[in-house]
């Protein structure tokens, strides 16, 4: 492999390597500018793009299954995106990008794709990805409903199976552990 070739790998957690977990932790750690130790092991069941460049890992991201619901239509089978990261001293060419077209190959058996970026939206929308303009919240285990005024930038990813929807109603989503969005 040519140096500085990108060479992308998706494993399932359960598939990681013994170092591989707090290799990817470190990543994100240092890409995020704060310790995700807590968070990172609420993605149950994750299944994680690796970006490596000469064996090194620079880029990364990983999918859940998690279940969104527009309005009151059906429930989604939703391939939710987390833990987008690249080195600091990879970005801007193109690593990220070439992770989350990888990541569109791979979940095409979803209803959709989900995400929260919590900041910028320019690298997803570069990859087809819409931000949602209606409001959101989150459903409880009791059926009800929190909203989530405050939360900004969650985007959509239309797959082969996503059923019409409309960007402006609204979009809830199952609570879960650490980070509800």
């Amino acid at each position: 492999m040519p140096s500085d070739s990108l060479y992308l790998e998706v494993k399932k957690c359960t598939d990681l390597s013994v170092g591989e977990p707090a290799e990817i932790l470190t990543l994100c750690n240092h890409a995020y500018e704060r310790d995700l130790t807590h968070l990172l092991p609420t993605f149950h069941d994750a299944v994680h793009v690796l970006g490596r460049v000469d064996g090194k890992l620079v880029t990364h991201a990983l999918w859940v299954t998690r279940w969104l619901q527009s309005g009151d239509k059906s429930l989604w089978c939703t391939a939710f995106v987390e833990a987008v990261a690249t080195d600091h001293a990879y970005r801007r060419r193109g690593y990220a990008s070439a992770v989350m077209r990888r990541i569109t190959e791979e979940i095409k058996d979803y209803d959709i794709g989900g995400l929260c970026t919590g900041g910028s939206q320019h690298l997803y929308q570069t990859v087809g990805w819409q931000l949602w303009q209606g409001p959101l919240s989150i459903r409880l285990k009791d059926g009800t409903f929190m909203p989530t005024p405050d939360e900004h930038g969650v985007m959509v990813l239309t797959l082969p199976k996503t059923p019409p929807f409309n960007l402006a109603s609204p979009l809830s989503a199952e609570w879960r552990e650490g980070e509800l969005w």
